[in-house]
């Protein structure tokens, strides 16, 4: 595996510090056949498969626990559930849940787990125990929302990149599927080589058998906002199984922010979901999985983020119905 990887990880910085990105090469390839394309076939985020990071309602699953939660939201149509941990407060149930006793709400409400954010952290020094975990609530992905690398050079990137290689084959060998989930700064250029975009030398020099990425909808385009030069969906339509999992995540353009956008309820904001969903093609399939990092905070409560969860399904819902 090492010496694949090295192997791999030059050709590919080679292509990352020609200072084309993927985005852009993409885009001029594929252009308006691609959009009429999927518009032809259909749309390749499922309708029946709508699903919710728990992030988005942390503060309920904490006050209420997992049996309350699970069931509100299997009652409001979601199907599949993204983790932000495991735990609730333990007056619940006079101790900590388990992860089988999380397995069994799941099983009890319909519901099926579909990946899980853990810190990079973990993925070092505590691995196997994720896919131990990943493996008990029977969840088909597991990643982290951390950076690839702390150090914005392409140097630090392809340091990340074979760190990730390694984590994505043992992943792999389990039978399960790591993944990276990105914010805005993987969008920024290189501090050492400014004509070089960070998201391209982690993709590229990341092994798509066993690296596979989430890509936060919202983030993306705070990042072309911040960084110019590319389309959130050509990276999807240049290498779509590498996408299994979105964020659908809505914002509000707002000029006075440095992001160019406020996080807002899905079906709330402005951001051009209806002409992403085509764009990004219609090969491979990918899990929409709403997120809105606001919920507990912006609303009342109750009922707070949990009618959040019930109007953003909605309106996901509505979209994947066009």
């Amino acid at each position: 595996m090492g010496h694949i990887s090295k192997s791999f990880d030059r050709r590919a910085f080679l292509r990352a510090t020609a200072g084309t990105t993927v985005a852009l090469a993409a885009a001029t390839v594929t252009g308006v056949g691609a959009t009429s394309a999927a518009a032809a076939s259909g749309l390749s985020i499922p309708k029946d498969r709508i699903a919710i990071q728990l992030y988005s309602i942390r503060d309920k699953v904490s006050s209420l626990g997992f049996a309350v939660v699970l069931a509100e939201l299997a009652r409001i149509g979601y199907k599949e559930i993204e983790f932000a941990g495991y735990t609730q407060n333990t007056s619940i149930l006079g101790r900590q849940i388990t992860l089988q006793e999380i397995r069994r709400l799941l099983d009890d409400n319909g519901l099926r787990a579909v990946g899980s954010h853990v810190g990079i952290g973990n993925l070092r020094t505590n691995l196997q125990a994720e896919l131990d975990a990943a493996q008990i609530l029977g969840m088909p992905h597991v990643g982290t929302a951390n950076a690839p690398s702390n150090s914005n050079t392409v140097a630090g990137y392809l340091a990340a990149a074979e760190e990730f290689n390694t984590w994505g084959a043992a992943a792999t060998a389990r039978g399960l599927k790591l993944y990276q989930h990105n914010h805005a700064g993987e969008f920024a250029f290189a501090t050492d080589q400014p004509s070089v975009r960070l998201y391209d030398v982690f993709l590229r020099n990341t092994d798509p058998r066993h690296v596979y990425l989430e890509l936060d909808v919202y983030w993306a385009f705070v990042g072309q906002h911040r960084w110019p030069g590319f389309e959130p969906a050509a990276y999807v339509r240049d290498q779509p199984y590498r996408y299994p999992l979105f964020h659908l995540k809505d914002g509000d353009a707002n000029p006075s922010k440095a992001d160019g956008y406020d996080i807002v309820e899905f079906g709330a904001g402005d951001l051009p979901y209806e002409k992403f969903v085509r764009d990004i093609g219609p090969r491979a399939s990918h899990v929409g999985i709403w997120e809105q990092d606001t919920a507990p905070n912006t609303l009342p409560n109750p009922p707070g983020s949990l009618a959040a969860a019930e109007r953003s399904f909605g309106a996901i819902k509505q979209l994947l119905n066009r």
